[in-house]
């Protein structure tokens, strides 16, 4: 699923996923583990892993994660690991449900 993203839409992806995690102001140690399985799948190392880690620490910018950046034909693989994400610590609050719906939909388009 991963394979044909190039190392910028990889980094990109990620920082969704990130972006996602801090929707409930925290990122739970169960959410943390799962970015970190994500970067290995990914192939990210050195500097790459090293800016997702400080992702963990302080949240993407919000100009950064804009669905406009999300090439058409990863539409689907960014949902699919966003909502993974969600879902990672065992609960969605409200917030997340309806950041999700908001990608979902600007990303369908």
């Amino acid at each position: 699923m991963y394979e044909s993203l190039s190392r910028d839409d990889r980094m990109l992806l990620v920082r969704f996923v990130c972006a996602f995690a801090w929707t409930d102001l925290e990122v739970t140690d169960k959410e943390r583990r799962f970015v970190k399985r994500l970067v290995e799948r990914l192939g990210l190392d050195g500097e790459d892993a090293e800016e997702v880690e400080e992702w963990l620490h302080i949240a993407p910018a919000p100009g950064s994660v804009d669905p406009k950046k999300v090439p058409a034909e990863h539409r689907r693989t960014f949902v699919e690991a966003v909502r993974a994400m969600i879902y990672a610590d065992g609960s969605v609050d409200d917030e997340e449900r309806e950041q999700f719906e908001k990608l979902r939909s600007a990303l369908s388009g």
